[in-house]
C-alpha cells in the first residue's frame, strides 16, 4: 500500500527521499514522486511505473531543496498514471497521504462551487486545495492544517509541506501508521520504521488521532484538540541495510530460497535444539490453556495459515477454534466468550482490516496474541502478547517465507499448548518436536525439485485456469497454491477439499484444466484423495501430483506430471508442501514474463479497507 517519506534538515532531500522510497517498493505501487522547496516554492517530479522511471526523471530534472516529502502510491481513487501520482500541490502545499478519505466529494463539491480546480482523479487533491483554502482565508499553516484534517474523515497518514516554510512539516495519522524519525538537525516522517532506518534509529510511533509538527530541530506531537501529547521515543531494531536480490532474478524466488534457514531461525527461538523442549511464554500458554476458544482472524495468505492451524489447536490440543476473514469478522458483530483468545496473524503487522478486528476484539474483552514478522508494527503493539516469525524483510508481494514462519510459530505454539493441556503424551510431543526439528533440512531438499518442477510449470503455463486439490491440513495449501498462481501469473486458479470436487467443480474438468493433487501417502486421508483424483481422471483431467515416493507409486497411472518429495510427517507436511506450490507458481508467472515481485493491482501492505 501507498508509502510515506518526508525530510526535514540541512542536506539535500531528493537522495534521501529516493533511498526512503527505495525502501518502501516492497509494500507495491503504480507510481511515486517527490516534493521539495526550491528557494521557498514548491517543485515536483512524477513518474508512472517503477521507481527506477522517477529516478530518470530525476536525472533528467534534478530537484534541490533541503525539506521534502516523497511517495509510493497504489491507486484507489483515479487511475495509476502521472498526473494522479502524488505529491499533489498548488501553489501553497505540497501533501502525501496514505488512505482513503471518506467525505472527499462533499468536500471538492463545496471548494468546486469557491471556483478551485481540480486536476486529478483522487481523493487526496481535496487535502491540498482545502488547506490552500483556509491559508487564503488568513490561517497559519498550521492552523490550516488543523482546519483541514478536523474535515477529515476515513482513514489517512499525511505529510504536507508549505511554500516559504523551510524550517515546517507537519503530519497526521488517523488509523494508517506514520512514525516519526529523530536526527541531528534534522527530523523525519516514514510509513514504518524501515522506511527510516537509512537515516535513523530513534522512533516514535504515532498513535491514531495524531498530528505532528516538525522543524529541523524540534517535534510537537499534539492532538485535535490543540494538547501536547507524549510519544515514547524508541531505538529501532531494524537495520539501515537494505535488501538486495543478490545472484536470484527476483525477491520471491531469493525468499523461496530463504525459507530452509528461516524456518530454522524460527524454530531455534521456540525450541531447545538439543533436547527438544518448546519454550514459549508461560503467559502464552496459560492464556491458551485457560480459554474455551480460540478465535484467529487473518487476511489472504495468513489466513490459510490460521486455516492449518485450526486442524492442529483442534486436533491435538482439543480446544475448539473459529476462523475468520478479518475484512469480515468487525462487521458480523460476533458474540465473544468471556474468557476468548484471539491470535491475530500478520505479516506487516499493519494490515487494517486486521487491526480493526483486532480493535473489536479488545472491546469485546478478548486477551490479544498476535503473530507478526515486522517489528514494531501497529499490531504488535496493540497486542497483549506476540510472537515474532523470523523470517526478516520479506520483499515479494506475494507471501512465501512470511507463510511458512507463521505455521512454523503455530505449529510450535500448538505442540507447547497440547503438552501443556495434557492431550498429547511426552511420546508424542518427542515424535512430533523432532519432526519440526527437521524441517529445515527437509525443506532444503524440497528445493533440489526446482528444475523439475520448472519444466512442469512451462507446459502448465499457457492454460487458463487450474485447480488445486487437497484433503484435511493440506486443504490451506490447496486453497494457497491457487492464490499464488493467481497472484503473479494471473492465470484464474481455485483450491477446493478435495471431497468437495465431486459437489460441483468436478463440472469444469476436462483436457484443457490441470489439477494440482497435494497428497502424501502418510497422510491420514490419502485413501480418500486418491479416490478423487481418480473421479478427475475418468473426466479427462490432467493430473499434477506433489506427493512421496509411495504415493507417486500408488498414483503412477493417474497422473501426467508428478514431483516426488521425501516423506514428511503429516504434522509438518502442510508447511513442506508450500514449498512446491510456490516453486509451481513462480515458473510459471516467470514462463508468462509476468511481473513475480510486484505483480499488477496488489500491495504488500493492505493499510485501507
Amino acid at each position: 500500500m501507498c508509502g510515506i517519506i518526508g525530510v526535514i534538515g540541512n542536506e539535500k532531500a531528493t537522495p534521501q527521499l529516493l533511498e526512503g522510497l527505495k525502501r518502501l517498493e516492497y509494500r507495491g505501487y503504480d507510481s511515486a514522486g517527490i516534493a521539495t522547496l526550491v528557494d521557498g516554492q514548491i517543485d515536483r517530479r512524477r513518474a508512472e511505473g517503477k521507481l527506477v522511471n522517477l529516478e530518470n526523471l530525476l536525472n533528467e530534472s534534478p530537484l534541490d531543496g533541503v525539506i521534502g516529502i516523497g511517495h509510493t502510491r497504489w491507486a484507489t481513487h483515479g487511475g495509476p498514471t502521472t498526473n494522479n501520482a502524488h505529491p499533489h500541490a498548488t501553489e501553497k502545499v505540497a501533501v502525501v497521504h496514505n488512505g482513503i478519505i471518506e467525505n472527499y466529494a462533499e468536500i471538492k463539491k463545496e471548494l468546486q462551487d469557491l471556483q478551485c480546480r481540480f486536476e486529478t482523479d483522487t481523493d487526496t487533491e481535496v487535502i491540498a486545495h482545502l488547506i490552500t483554502h483556509y491559508l487564503t482565508q488568513g490561517a497559519s499553516p498550521t492552523e490550516a492544517f488543523d482546519k483541514a484534517a478536523d474535515r477529515l474523515k476515513g482513514a489517512y497518514a499525511l505529510a504536507v509541506i508549505f511554500s516559504g516554510e523551510e524550517n515546517l512539516m507537519i503530519g497526521a495519522r488517523q488509523g494508517t501508521p506514520l512514525a516519526v524519525g529523530y536526527g541531528e538537525d534534522e527530523m523525519y516522517l516514514g510509513s514504518d520504521s524501515y522506511s527510516l532506518a537509512h537515516l535513523t534509529q530513534k522512533i516514535t510511533f504515532l498513535e491514531d488521532g495524531d498530528r505532528v509538527a516538525l522543524t529541523k530541530k524540534s517535534v510537537r506531537i499534539y492532538t485535535a484538540e490543540n494538547d501536547n501529547v507524549d510519544r515514547p521515543i524508541r531505538i529501532t531494531a531494524q537495520s539501515g541495510a537494505t535488501t538486495g536480490k543478490g545472484e536470484y532474478p527476483h525477491f520471491m524466488l531469493k525468499e523461496i530460497y530463504e525459507q530452509p534457514a528461516v524456518i530454522g531461525d524460527t524454530l531455534n527461538s521456540f525450541i531447545n535444539p538439543a533436547t527438544g523442549d518448546i519454550a514459549l511464554s508461560a503467559e502464552i500458554i496459560d492464556a491458551l490453556e485457560a480459554t474455551s476458544r480460540i478465535t484467529l482472524i487473518a487476511c489472504g495468505t495468513a489466513y490459510y495459515a490460521c486455516m492449518v492451524a485450526k486442524y492442529w489447536f483442534e486436533q491435538l490440543a482439543r480446544i475448539p477454534c473459529e476462523i475468520d476473514i478479518a475484512s469480515e469478522f468487525r462487521y458480523r458483530e460476533a458474540p465473544m466468550p468471556k474468557d476468548g483468545i484471539c491470535i491475530f496473524v500478520s505479516q506487516s503487522g499493519e494490515t487494517l482490516d486486521t487491526l480493526e478486528a483486532l480493535r473489536y476484539c479488545k472491546r469485546q474483552k478478548q486477551k490479544i496474541l498476535s503473530i507478526v514478522n515486522t517489528i514494531e508494527s501497529t499490531i504488535e503493539r496493540e497486542s497483549d502478547m506476540v510472537l515474532h516469525t523470523l523470517a526478516g524483510p520479506e520483499i515479494g508481494v506475494a507471501s512465501t517465507k512470511a507463510f511458512t514462519t507463521q505455521l512454523t510459530t503455530l505449529a510450535c505454539l500448538t505442540l507447547a499448548l497440547a503438552f501443556k493441556k495434557g492431550t498429547i503424551t511426552g511420546k508424542d510431543k518427542e515424535v512430533h518436536s523432532e519432526a519440526l526439528r527437521h524441517l529445515p533440512k527437509i525443506a532444503a531438499n524440497i528445493l533440489n525439485h526446482d528444475e523439475e518442477i520448472k519444466k512442469i510449470a512451462k507446459q502448465i503455463s499457457g492454460v487458463r485456469d487450474v485447480l488445486y486439490m487437497g484433503r484435511g491440513s493440506l486443504y490451506p495449501i490447496a486453497l494457497e497454491g491457487a492464490l499464488k498462481l493467481k497472484e503473479i501469473s494471473y492465470i484464474h486458479a481455485e483450491g477446493y477439499a478435495a471431497g468437495e470436487m465431486k459437489h460441483g467443480p468436478i463440472a469444469l474438468i476436462d483436457e484443457n484444466v490441470p489439477i494440482v493433487a497435494i497428497a502424501p501417502s502418510n497422510d491420514p486421508l490419502f485413501e480418500k484423495t486418491v479416490s478423487n483424483i481418480q473421479e478427475t481422471v475418468a473426466r479427462g483431467g490432467q493430473v499434477l501430483s506433489f506427493s512421496d515416493l509411495a504415493g507417486t507409486e500408488v498414483m503412477k497411472d493417474m497422473f501426467k506430471w508428478s514431483v516426488s518429495l521425501g516423506d514428511v510427517h503429516p504434522f509438518v507436511a502442510p508447511i513442506l508442501y508450500t514449498i512446491p506450490v510456490q516453486l509451481l507458481s513462480y515458473h510459471v508467472a516467470v514462463a508468462k514474463g509476468t511481473d513475480v515481485d510486484q505483480p499488477r493491482n496488489l500491495a504488500k501492505s493492505v493499510t485501507v479497507e
